[in-house]
This record gives C-alpha cells, sequence and structure tokens, in this order.
C-alpha cells in the first residue's frame, strides 16, 4: 500500500471517525482510546498488504471490541479523577440515554447498531465487517432494535421526538 508517511497520514485523518465509533461501542473514553490504539497498531502490522485500510480499521476496531467484551478482564473502570469534559452540541439527555441503553445490550448487538446507524453502513457492509451473513444482520439489528426499544421503556417516544 505504502509507506509509514501513508498510514501517518491515513491515522491522522482516520483517528476521529474510529474514536467516534470505538466510543459509541465501548461507552468510555479510556476504553475508546484503547480500542482505537489497538487497531491502529494491528493495522500497521499489515500495512503494506491491504487494499482498503479504512474498510480494515473499521473492520478490526469492531472485532477487536467484540472480542474485548469476551474477556474477564473488561469489567476494569478506571477511577481516578473525573477528566474536564468538553460541551458539545446536541442534546446531553438524549447522549446518555442512549449510550446508557446501547450499554445494556451484547456486545455483537451494540456493534451491529453502532455501524448501522451510527456509521451509516448498510446491511451488506456491516455483514462484511462482522464475518455474518446479510440475513443474520438483519435478524440482529430488528432484535437489537427491539431490545434497546425496551431498555429504554416509556423513554423511547421522548427521545424520538427530540
Amino acid at each position: 500500500m505504502g509507506t509509514t508517511e501513508d498510514f501517518e497520514e491515513f491515522a491522522r485523518v482516520q483517528i476521529p471517525r474510529l474514536y467516534r465509533t470505538a466510543w459509541l461501542l465501548a461507552g468510555d473514553r479510556h476504553h475508546a482510546e484503547d480500542l482505537v490504539q489497538e487497531t491502529l497498531a494491528n493495522l500497521l502490522k499489515v500495512w503494506q498488504r491491504i487494499e482498503s485500510p479504512a474498510a480494515y480499521a473499521r473492520t478490526a476496531l469492531v472485532r477487536t471490541y467484540v472480542s474485548q467484551r469476551r474477556r474477564k478482564s473488561w469489567s476494569e473502570r478506571p477511577t481516578a479523577d473525573v477528566p474536564e469534559r468538553v460541551e458539545r452540541a446536541g442534546d446531553p439527555e438524549l447522549r446518555v440515554a442512549l449510550q446508557s441503553a446501547l450499554a445494556e445490550l451484547a456486545p455483537l448487538d451494540r456493534a451491529v447498531l453502532v455501524l448501522r446507524f451510527f456509521e451509516d453502513r448498510s446491511v451488506e457492509q456491516v455483514a462484511l465487517d462482522l464475518g455474518k451473513k446479510t440475513s443474520a444482520i438483519t435478524t440482529r439489528t430488528a432484535r437489537a432494535l427491539d431490545r434497546l426499544r425496551a431498555v429504554l421503556g416509556d423513554g423511547a417516544d421522548q427521545l424520538i421526538a427530540h
């Protein structure tokens, strides 16, 4: 594919998007940073051999997330000082409610919803990213949305109204 400089430029451009996806998956800044770092480290190992680095990085990020969630050490939570947070545009209540609801889903369900609706990927693209059949992704999307609605309960209508 290219040189180390090409990789560095790719990483510089893709880190914000990878971080956003990682944060939506992990629900935690520290875990999101770890996911992005591990994804980029793995990407660098195969940089010379891949044809589509953005697709590879996205797939590697999601697979790393799902793999990490299966480990017992996943429950570790750093708790020292709460970092300063920059206020961002959007409705914080909506973000918190959605993040909490997503955290209650199984890792693969959460990955499917994040890729489909936050990354705006097609069923076929998500199936390819996760190594699943398109019919499995369609079914999992429907079931994950049902679970998400159940977790949100009556608050789902209020979130949609925003």
